[in-house]
């Protein structure tokens, strides 16, 4: 007899049902969802036990339904906290006007939303109820808070409803809630970095000489934008410090905008002790005016020569490497005359990287402004590998496959 693979076996998904005609489809729900493997704890408020029955829900999910804060037979107390850390998922569906109003404003009276507050988990909800209470500005803007905290709103459908209007707000078929939540655990295993955090610093830097001139170099933030994209796509939580660059904010990507050497070290400084792998990406320049004169230097008052002394820049890359943590990574960039490796291995050493990234300008279409790069990546590790011309986002791949594989994270 052939086996079927269940989807979504050793899943815990908490299942809120609120006091909506639509709490009979939560059986359905609850069905598919045991079907496919997951174990479903299911967790009413009292109105909703006024249109299913805890006992159906109860023997569908064959675990004891959560409703009061206390069984008042025996006295034992259900956890919401319990069942907030137990959870990989919570969906709410039906989630009425009324529960989105109050888990939109925290008013933790009854079992589902105190749940609702103590989860550690992701979000759903699916909302249910008449056309116009569903499009009212207030159940909108609910809905908009609820989605500013990052919950995932499966959002209503337009068909007959209880009040014998037809219009937006039957709540979405269970076969089509069940299968969003087997397609998102099914991308969730293809996220290796999900739950990690990475800095990445990206661009260049502008030191100013007066209030109009500034030394700078030629890099556009390419390199590390790509980086930011391809973190947030494998489950990152990124956060990119960005030079000035024309591009704009990758999407998903926390993104802080800064000019100086100094404003990049000060930003970075904040978000590095809190992040697992840290990529140092910006072409910081090496030195900066001395002195900064305010408004714009006259050429008609200088002389033929105007003569700026330099001081060097802080090394941003080895200043944060001089404080990492034994769980961190860290990856360095170098773009040198050649390629090789000998020098770059010293500043791997020197500056307390991980894993080095060699780009040299002897090659033609790498370093920067372009849209490709070509690169070889030194690890503690192992030997190092060198990659043709590749476009900067398979190049990011690249370079995040080696991540993976320092981080023993394996790759797909």
């Amino acid at each position: 007899m052939n086996e079927r693979t269940m989807k979504l076996e050793g899943k815990h998904i908490v299942l809120g049902v609120t006091g909506s005609i639509a709490a009979y489809k939560a059986a359905s729900l609850v069905r598919c969802l045991v079907k496919e493997g997951a174990e479903v704890q299911v967790v009413m408020t009292p109105s909703a036990k006024e249109f299913i029955s805890p006992l159906t829900m109860a023997t569908l999910s064959q675990k004891p339904v959560a409703s009061e804060f206390f069984n008042r037979r025996d006295g034992s107390w259900y956890s919401h906290v319990d069942i907030g850390l137990w959870a990989d998922l919570m969906l709410v569906a039906p989630a009425t006007a009324a529960s989105i109003g109050k888990m939109a404003n925290g008013i933790a009276d009854n079992m589902l939303i105190t749940t609702y507050l103590s989860m550690k988990a992701p979000t759903w909800i699916a909302p249910a109820m008449d056309l116009d209470m569903y499009k009212h500005p207030s159940t909108q803007q609910n809905v908009e808070r609820l989605k500013s905290f990052g919950v995932k709103i499966l959002d209503a459908e337009v068909g007959f409803l209880a009040s014998g209007l037809e219009g937006k707000g039957r709540m979405m078929e269970p076969e089509a809630i069940a299968n969003a939540v087997v397609n998102y655990f099914e991308a969730e295993n293809n996220r290796p970095l999900l739950g990690k955090k990475v800095l990445i610093t990206a661009g260049p830097t502008y030191e100013n000489i007066d209030s109009v001139r500034y030394i700078g170099n030629y890099s556009t933030g390419k390199m590390g934008y790509a980086l930011a994209e391809e973190a947030q796509q494998l489950g990152a939580t990124v956060y990119l410090v960005l030079g000035p660059s024309a591009l704009s904010s990758p999407k998903g990507v926390y993104t802080s905008r800064v000019s100086s050497a100094n404003e990049m070290l000060k930003e970075a400084k904040e978000l590095f002790p809190k992040c697992d792998i840290a990529i140092f990406a910006a072409a910081v320049a090496d030195y900066r005016p001395e002195q900064t004169y305010e408004g714009k230097i006259k050429r008609e008052k200088s002389n033929n020569t105007l003569q700026l002394k330099l001081t060097k820049n802080p090394d941003i890359a080895a200043t944060l490497g001089a404080t990492k943590k034994q769980n961190q990574l860290l990856v360095g960039f170098a773009l040198e005359m050649d390629s090789d490796t000998d020098e770059v291995k010293a500043k791997m050493q020197r500056k307390g990287m991980d894993v080095m990234v060699l780009n040299s300008l002897a090659d033609a279409g790498a370093g920067f402004g372009g849209d490709t790069n070509k690169i070889t990546i030194l690890t503690h590790k192992n030997s190092p590998i060198s990659f043709p011309l590749k476009s900067k986002r398979e190049v990011a791949k690249d370079i995040f496959t080696v991540i993976r594989e320092e981080l023993e994270l394996g790759n797909d």
